[in-house]
């Protein structure tokens, strides 16, 4: 006797084989519910680490600016520069913005000199911490 997938004969009887509704709703409630437990946890991780990203792009580009002055005497014009002297394989991108071209660029303090000394998030908004983006 062959069985069909959705009816089997039972006793004389023909008996329905799958799911009732009541059972899907209880296991798709149960799904829902989890993912209410896990998506505010998933999204707050990944903001968290885009600032702890952005956060360390910022100190390579720092200590990179500082050689860069301590190799040539003066401050690059330039991000690009930094890449054309091989001291970076690219302009980092700011995770945050998903940008390369945000970043804000700070001149030396001494007025004499120009170029790029340091360089800030053009990000609006705080981190999760609560700091603002352009005082990291």
């Amino acid at each position: 006797m062959v069985k069909s997938l959705f009816f089997a004969k039972a006793g004389g009887r023909i008996a329905r084989l799958g799911f009732t509704l009541i059972e899907l709703l209880v296991v798709l409630s149960i799904v829902a519910l989890l993912l209410a437990i896990a998506a505010p946890r998933y999204f707050g991780s990944i903001d968290k680490s885009k600032d702890q990203a952005l956060q360390e792009n910022l100190r390579i580009v720092r200590i990179t600016l500082d050689k860069f002055y301590a190799d040539k005497g003066r401050w690059p014009k330039t991000l690009d520069e930094l890449v054309e002297e091989r001291y970076l394989h690219a302009v980092p991108m700011d995770p945050v913005t998903e940008s390369n071209s945000s970043w804000l660029l700070i001149p030396p303090q001494n007025t004499e000199e120009s170029g790029i000394a340091n360089i800030k998030s053009g990000a609006p908004g705080s981190t999760k911490d609560g700091r603002p983006y352009e005082s990291l």
